[in-house]
């Protein structure tokens, strides 16, 4: 897996202050994207052991609230067992630590058992806090909506919607 960018102190991508990890690698390719050098796999560096040190460490303050994913595409199937080895280690050594993620998918599209490995999938949603969940529509964009582009968008919150 690749990602293209992380924002250390993140104000805008959840609630809190967040450490936020930008994927590459998305199929949507969502017309208006305000990240859409993010769609190619290879953009960006390599996510590697060093990567996730940085973001524990980056995570590790107290005013630091959690971990947003955002993309390109948190669920596409190949970046997803990355990921869930960073949420394994995250929930292991700060459970405290809130994790959210953004995803172009509908959450019945992710639970649908066709993204990849559904086993890989399904623990990946269990260490999830918040889902923002549905394509960005160009047409259906609301700038008064919080934490979302448009209004199709959803906030889906673990305990709650999942």
């Amino acid at each position: 897996m690749n990602y293209c960018n992380i924002k250390y102190c993140d104000i805008a991508n959840g609630e809190g202050v967040r450490t936020t990890l930008f994927v590459s690698g998305c199929t949507h390719y969502c017309k208006g994207c305000f990240n859409s050098e993010a769609w190619d796999f290879d953009f960006g560096e390599p996510f590697t052991e060093k990567t996730e040190q940085e973001l524990i460490e980056a995570l590790s303050p107290f005013y630091i609230d959690g971990l947003t994913l955002l993309g390109g595409e948190p669920f596409e199937p190949q970046n997803q067992e990355p990921i869930l080895q960073l949420l394994r280690r995250i929930k292991k050594e700060m459970p405290e630590k809130s994790i959210w993620a953004f995803s172009g998918y509908l959450f019945e599209k992710i639970t649908s058992k066709t993204l990849g490995d559904w086993n890989i999938t399904e623990e990946y949603l269990s260490y999830l806090d918040v889902l923002v969940d549905g394509p960005y529509i160009e047409a259906k964009r609301d700038i008064t909506l919080p934490l979302r582009g448009s209004s199709n968008q959803n906030i889906l919150y673990k305990g709650k919607d999942f």
